[in-house]
């Protein structure tokens, strides 16, 4: 298994290349910042300059690279490699495009990301996300689209020791676009639609009996939905306010956010009428004067009312991009509320950014149906540390190695190419 991993991180630092009318050597700059300042800094080393070098380029390929205009748009096409307790290694195609709406520098960045992969759990998807700017950012336009054919381990509600899991299988269909209107500096206030479509929900490794009484049957009986068929379908409004420096590796500044979803019985095909509200805050601090070591502090909150389908009730790791709660399986502590909190420690070891290190901790508090689960009553921790490769210096942006512990026997691995938050 490790030697299969070995080979495919290898592959994935080779074979990475973008496809554009210029030859870009790193994966788009950053899309959170104006692209006049999207520069690498001084000094600076990244995997294309670990291969530029070894191929005996560098000097001309740096003067490529310093005289292309970060306006000018370009498609990027790689292998995607990644990993976590919910679906093993999983390996895939990814593709961006990168684009600027505007004046380069007063618009930032826009990107489209289209993506498909399999896991060696026999899970396949693929998804489109956007974040697209207006001129002068006076629009900002966020989509996060999946189709999945997927599987998952499903629990009691709450934080129950020792509770037996039932893997289910189900086919997920997922819509939650918003537009943005900017109202101040770094302020932005929008209106989206939210649709969450399970459909041919069955048993997985199990036999039918041990799914007929799985947790996930007995709340959907109670709940009055139909077993093998759930739909969530609403519209939501949110804001927003990012003063970060890098959203995909900052350094400083504060990232807040509350989204309000509103879920309608009937609305394109929705199984019942329920609310949840999503609160997400993060904020970073440098903690040396050369910027390698840094803390940086992640809280959420999500808390539904009302008779909410099993599979979209909150849990852990089901945030955008199922990062939260390294340690844990996806959906391994679920329940109506939920706040998770966690605080990781980075830094360099190198002066030149090439390699890196974490540590980090997290709890999650989650309550259940019964008046002894309550919601901080019992709060389930976590640690773990990883490793950093630095892919692209114009974004930031790194391989991410971790792994994780939890309690009860709880690990993971984790392979990802932006840092968790």
């Amino acid at each position: 298994m490790l030697r299969t991993i070995g080979l495919l991180c290898l592959g994935f630092f080779l074979c990475a290349r973008p496809v554009a009318a210029q030859d870009q050597p790193a994966p788009p700059p950053d899309e959170s910042v104006p692209a006049a300042v999207v520069v690498p800094p001084v000094g600076l080393k990244d995997v294309g300059d670990v291969w530029r070098h070894i191929r005996h380029k560098t000097a001309a390929r740096e003067a490529d690279v310093s005289s292309q205009s970060p306006k000018k748009p370009f498609f990027f096409v790689s292998p995607s490699i990644s990993s976590k307790p919910s679906t093993g290694l999983s390996v895939g195609v990814a593709s961006s495009v990168v684009f600027i709406a505007g004046d380069a520098a007063t618009t930032h960045i826009s990107s489209a990301d289209l993506s498909a992969s399999a896991s060696q759990k026999g899970q396949a998807g693929t998804g489109l996300r956007f974040r697209v700017y207006s001129p002068d950012n006076k629009w900002f336009i966020q989509a996060d689209n999946r189709l999945a054919w997927t599987s998952q381990s499903t629990y009691a509600l709450g934080i129950v020791s020792e509770a037996p899991g039932e893997k289910l299988k189900y086919n997920r269909f997922r819509v939650y676009d918003t537009a943005f209107r900017q109202l101040g500096p770094h302020l932005f206030v929008g209106f989206g639609l939210n649709v969450n479509n399970h459909t041919n929900v069955r048993a997985g490794s199990g036999p039918d009996a041990a799914f007929q009484q799985s947790a996930y049957a007995a709340y959907t009986a109670e709940q009055g939905f139909a077993l093998n068929h759930q739909v969530s379908a609403g519209t939501n409004v949110g804001v927003f306010l990012d003063t970060r420096d890098n959203p995909i590796n900052a350094s400083r500044g504060w990232f807040t956010a509350a989204t309000y979803r509103s879920f309608y019985d009937g609305f394109l095909g929705g199984s019942s009428s329920w609310q949840l509200l999503e609160v997400d805050a993060r904020t970073y601090k440098t903690l040396t004067r050369d910027g390698r070591q840094k803390i940086a502090f992640w809280m959420l909150g999500n808390f539904a009312n009302g008779p909410a389908p099993y599979l979209d009730l909150p849990a852990i790791a089901e945030d955008t991009y199922g990062r939260s709660a390294r340690g844990y399986t996806t959906g391994r502590y679920r329940g109506p509320h939920m706040v998770y909190g966690e605080v990781e420690y980075r830094t360099t070891f190198t002066a030149n950014g090439l390699l890196g290190a974490v540590g980090f901790v997290n709890a999650t508090a989650i309550d259940g149906e019964t008046s002894d689960r309550t919601l901080f009553g019992t709060v389930a921790p976590a640690a773990g540390g990883g490793l950093r490769v630095l892919l692209s210096k114009r974004s930031k942006a790194n391989f991410c190695l971790d792994y994780g512990w939890g309690v009860e026997g709880s690990s993971g691995l984790y392979i990802a190419v932006r840092e968790t938050f």
